[in-house]
């Protein structure tokens, strides 16, 4: 019965991952509205039917082409409605059905959303961060997993670790390395996660990230002027611990025996 009702949540999360795509297709364009028009192919602006608007099924039907025009189709739509099901399916595992299950399948999808307008247009909307970080903290009254205290600093250290780090930067380089959106976002991380969450976040998206931002640099030989977007290691970082989180302490505290001394 579990794997059937996993598989409505698969199917669930990849109806609503077609919905994410418009936004992350639309929300950077100030001149766009989410909601109209309808689908339409973004090369020659045919209206979709609605058979070519299910979920990866009508990108492998269509074999990745438009119907109408035949110009390749972004693998970018079916990643993201594949993500956004997978997400749900765990989330339903991990919280089963209830406000909790719902509660982080919005956060989940706010996380995919950023994740990739940030890869392409290098930053995270105030539209999307600002009114999670009211709604993760109002979140906190409905559900056991996160104290209503634990969001508030949460919300607190969040913004203000990352904003000392950018300031830190700023002050020694002279240059911006931390956009504010990234510190906006790590804030809505902790309203939703809990300041006891951001210390973990933090080190795993600076490891992530160094490591792609050293290749990035071998890549494009631009040195210490490579920029790579922080938001989506921030992103993939919460959702580690939002899945991981009693392996992570596990873990955590194995290192804390093997390195204390013991007395």
């Amino acid at each position: 019965m579990d794997t059937l009702f996993s598989f409505f949540a698969f199917l669930f999360g990849a109806v609503v991952g077609s919905f994410l795509n418009v936004v992350i297709l639309r929300l950077p364009d100030k001149s766009q509205s989410i909601v109209f028009p309808a689908s339409h192919c973004p090369q020659c602006q045919t209206a979709l039917h609605w058979y070519e608007n299910i979920p990866v099924f009508s990108y492998l039907v269509l074999r990745g082409k438009c119907r109408t025009c035949r110009k390749k189709i972004s693998i970018q739509y079916p990643l993201v409605e594949l993500s956004m099901g997978f997400l749900a399916a765990a989330l339903f595992q991990v919280f089963g059905p209830g406000f909790a299950f719902f509660f982080y399948f919005f956060f989940c999808g706010a996380l995919l959303v950023i994740i990739f307008i940030d890869m392409h247009h290098q930053i995270i909307p105030d539209a999307i961060t600002l009114p999670c970080i009211a709604i993760g903290f109002i979140g906190s009254f409905f559900h056991s997993l996160v104290t209503w205290q634990q969001s508030a600093l949460g919300i607190l250290l969040g913004g203000g670790i990352l904003y000392a780090i950018a300031l830190a930067y700023y002050l020694l380089a002279k240059r911006d390395g931390m956009g504010g959106g990234d510190i906006k976002l790590l804030a809505m991380i902790g309203a939703f996660l809990g300041w006891q969450s951001l210390l973990f976040i933090i080190f795993a998206a600076s490891l992530l990230g160094s490591i792609i931002g050293i290749a990035a640099m071998l890549k494009q030989k631009k040195g210490g002027r490579t920029r790579i977007p922080f938001g989506p290691f921030l992103s993939i970082a919460a959702l580690c611990w939002l899945f991981f989180q009693p392996h992570i302490i596990k873990l955590w505290q194995l290192y804390l025996q093997l390195t204390l001394p013991t007395g």
